[in-house]
């Protein structure tokens, strides 16, 4: 029967106003932190206040201030509360026009330099000049606005390649009519059911209900509603290295810090095994992830290392010029009396004191690095990137997926007292194999560990009889099998004191002795000692059971022997170690900065061969002044326990003291410390927010890979560097014969179009440079602009060459008597 739509519209509205879906919003304070997050700067504390009220909160309770229903929004609600709140998303880097690229391409102090020089030299009749000099400039911004381009569409790629849906439940529009209506009845029951969808992430509202499974990413600041063996990766978050599990009952009001409650979800993390019901509490801007990327993208970067350094050395040549130039001018004017000529030579001076080639060069030589480096499978998204990475020496990186798989694999397995047993393995094996209903990383890493010939003998020796599966309340399960007709064995593995809860033997090398006090302690002593090590521990126990029985419950876990312990990890990297190896070897120190566990962190590190004789944590950064965290990190290799904004301290920290800082990360957390360092570094499956802060994406997530990085750097760099001096210090040594030659002759030694047409000459030489090799005592070490070094370069080794000029100068004016200014063109 069809539904009158007057007669629905009507009821809706009714609906809204009488139950208040924008009141409920702002009760909630939704709509308040709307309206205040573009200037309250306490919103991130507001916001977490608001994440601890929905964590504490019953279900029930949470829908309810919601506005919403467990079977989900109705099209016309969603499309309410998101003209409220807007879309779900962020305010992301706007892609720049390309006129506006074209012009971020052209600012820099060389090519303003040299730009005012040819405007001079065309206002002053000197066009050959303003045109060869234009052309260098346009020539180095067109290579460099082409290579960047390519760059950024390979990265624009990348995030098109990201899933961008969500599943959620969305009910029939009848049920937003009051159930008094007439219509509401006569519309048919089964379509008034809920029904799954799979929505734009940009699409949903708070108060959605969401379905997530294994391998979604979490589209929103979410509350579970319920949760079944659900484990969820929050490194991008936290940092944490091992997945966390995830509940669905509400959390204790003690719990201060919303990150710590396990009922909510965040964000930009992801659902690494399992599956659960959410109801969506903050979307876009107003999300945990939302805030950190805001605060990112309205955040100025500093100048990178290769910026400051090409500012250096402009002024170094400027003020060569406002020496050189004045004394030329002066000397020509009063020696020669034309002042209109001598003003022009001046100019000329000024030109030939220049580089012209020097941005083309620069230009063409970064380009080069940028495709040696997508060949290694690296995006390089800024050219000056290339520079930094050569002039790096400090490498700061993240732990989880860098240093270690980002994998939880099965490290030990140990009787009660740490001894390697084969038989713990064995029944943990059985238990993970026989449970029904989705496996959780744990198991599948026990299935994993154990060898094919091993499975066979020992699935072929046992039959499962029954199960008594895992619930929240005691954290572990049992599966009971049988080896033999007259007895079953009912295998049990959970966590720790779970475990321990329900034992009354501990099994030694001498047989079963009860659990007395004393062993409980050298238990408890043990797994401590083993979470110390970073490790992630399950007690495994058993019980024998006359084959009489066929039906089990909880009541049968008692009385159980604790037979051992399984502890799990994510291990390093093999090729984690020799890649560190290198970068130290090469002159780069490696830092480690992670939200992880300080035991975990430092294992890893010693695992990797980084010294780690203190671990720095973020409480104890959180008590430093700038000037304590600057010496601090002088001292210390290794920092864990950090927010974002303690990495971002770190690294300006490091800035501070002189150091070139890179630094290797893909997590939300990561994001502000991407923006401060002078490289940025990401990987193609990093969250948006720290791909567009980074400078450089890499395609594969490995240090080895950084290390070539550095090498092409400092290839690049060298090659720079030798056009620099090698240009510098000749245009110098011209000019410095020039302004001897003019003191002494009566004319000049040079017209200005012959200065300038000698420069480009020697420059046009040089084109071949950034394919040149480079010294291995150059890429031993960072390398870096030093314009001292440069400056000191052009005093000795211009003048030196002079000597051949004076020299020349003599032959002319004594040998073939071109010492009149009747004689000049022969002489010039």
């Amino acid at each position: 029967m069809n539904l009158n739509i007057s007669i629905f519209k009507e009821a809706f509205s009714g609906f809204v106003q009488t139950h208040g879906l924008v009141r409920h919003f702002r009760r909630f304070g939704l709509s308040d932190l709307v309206e205040r997050s573009e200037s309250n700067k306490e919103l991130p504390t507001a916001l977490l206040d608001k994440l601890r009220d929905a964590g504490i909160s019953s279900g029930d309770d949470l829908l309810k201030v919601l506005a919403t229903h467990r079977d989900g929004l109705t099209e016309l609600q969603a499309g309410a509360v998101r003209a409220q709140v807007g879309l779900n998303e962020f305010e992301q880097e706007k892609k720049l026009h390309w006129w506006a690229h074209l012009w971020l391409c052209y600012k820099n102090p060389f090519s303003i330099l040299l730009t005012a020089l040819a405007t001079i030299s065309y206002f002053t009749d000197d066009a050959q000049g303003a045109v060869v000099i234009g052309a260098m400039v346009a020539l180095g911004t067109v290579i460099r606005f082409v290579q960047e381009t390519r760059s950024n569409k390979a990265a624009e790629k990348l995030k098109a390649m990201v899933s961008n849906t969500a599943t959620v439940l969305r009910r029939h529009a009848a049920d937003d009519l009051l159930a008094t209506t007439r219509a509401y009845f006569e519309f048919p029951k089964e379509k008034r059911q809920a029904r799954r969808i799979e929505l734009p992430i940009a699409q949903i509202v708070p108060g959605d209900i969401i379905h997530l499974s294994a391998g979604d990413m979490v589209p929103a600041d979410v509350r579970l509603l319920s949760a079944k063996d659900l484990f969820v990766s929050q490194a991008a978050m936290t940092g944490e290295s091992l997945p966390v599990e995830k509940f669905a009952e509400p959390c204790s009001d003690q719990v201060v810090n919303p990150i710590e409650m396990g009922n909510l979800c965040f964000m930009g993390t992801n659902v690494v095994s399992g599956s659960a019901l959410a109801v969506v509490v903050n979307t876009g801007k107003n999300t945990c992830f939302g805030v950190i990327a805001q605060r990112i993208l309205t955040t100025d970067r500093a100048p990178t290392s290769f910026q400051r350094g090409v500012n250096e050395v402009s002024w170094l040549l400027i003020r060569f010029m406002l020496v050189m130039v004045p004394f030329v001018l002066l000397i020509n004017g009063f020696t020669k009396g034309n002042w209109w000529e001598a003003s022009l030579f001046a100019l000329s001076i000024a030109v030939g004191l220049t580089p012209e080639m020097l941005l083309m060069i620069v230009t063409a030589t970064l380009a080069r690095g940028a495709i040696f480096m997508s060949r290694k499978k690296v995006i390089v998204k800024r050219l000056d990137a290339i520079q930094n990475f050569g002039a790096m020496n400090v490498l700061c990186t993240d732990k989880t997926g860098t240093l270690t798989q980002d994998k939880i694999v099965l490290e030990r397995h140990t009787d009660v007292f740490g001894t390697v047993s084969s038989e713990v393995l064995d029944y943990a094996y059985l238990n993970s194999y026989h449970q029904t209903g989705l496996k959780n990383l744990l198991d599948v890493a026990v299935l994993e560990h154990v060898e094919l010939q091993r499975k066979l003998n020992v699935t072929r020796q046992f039959q499962k009889i029954d199960e008594v599966p895992f619930d929240f309340q005691r954290r572990r399960m049992s599966v009971i099998v049988s080896e033999r007709e007259d007895q079953h064995l009912l295998i049990c593995k959970g966590a720790v004191e779970e475990i321990l809860s329900v034992c009354a033997t501990v099994k030694t090398p001498e047989g079963t002795v009860p659990l007395s006090e004393q062993k409980l302690a050298q238990v408890r002593q043990l797994t401590s000692d083993l979470n110390e090590e970073g490790l992630r521990v399950v007690a495994v126990a058993a019980k024998e059971n006359s084959a009489d029985k066929h039906t089990y419950g909880i009541a049968d876990e008692s009385a159980l022997t604790l037979v051992g312990y399984i502890a799990f990890l994510d291990p390093p990297k093999e090729s984690t170690e020799p890649a560190i190896e290198a970068l130290q070897r090469h002159g780069v120190r490696v830092k480690v900065l992670t939200g992880d566990n300080d035991k975990v962190t430092a294992k890893v590190c010693r695992d990797v061969g980084l010294e780690c004789k203190q671990v720095l944590v973020g409480a104890e950064i959180e008590r430093m002044t700038d000037d304590e965290l600057q010496q601090a990190c002088e001292t210390h290799d290794v920092f864990a326990r950090l927010t974002p904004a303690h990495k971002e301290r770190i690294v300006l920290a490091l800035r501070a003291r002189g150091h070139v800082v890179g630094f290797l990360g893909d997590g939300i957390n990561d994001a502000a410390a991407l923006r401060a360092a002078d490289i940025g570094i990401s990987v193609d499956t990093a969250v948006d927010i720290a791909k567009e802060a980074a400078d450089i994406i890499l395609l594969e997530k490995s240090l080895m890979v950084l290390e070539q990085g550095v090498m092409e750097g400092r290839r690049t760099f060298g090659n720079m560097l030798k056009y620099t001096k090698m240009s510098a210090s000749s245009n110098f040594g011209n000019v410095f014969s020039v302004l001897l030659a003019s003191i002494f002759l009566p004319f000049l030694p040079m017209l200005p179009p012959q200065l300038l047409v000698q420069n480009l000459l020697y420059d046009f030489s040089q084109v071949a440079i950034p394919f040149d090799n480079v010294d291995e005592e150059l890429l031993a070490q960072p390398q870096r602009w030093n314009s001292g070094d440069i400056g000191r370069f052009m005093l000795y080794f211009g003048p030196l060459s002079s000597i051949f000029d004076v020299v020349t100068f003599g032959l002319m004016w004594f040998v073939f008597h071109a010492n009149t200014p009747e004689t000049q063109s022969l002489f010039q």
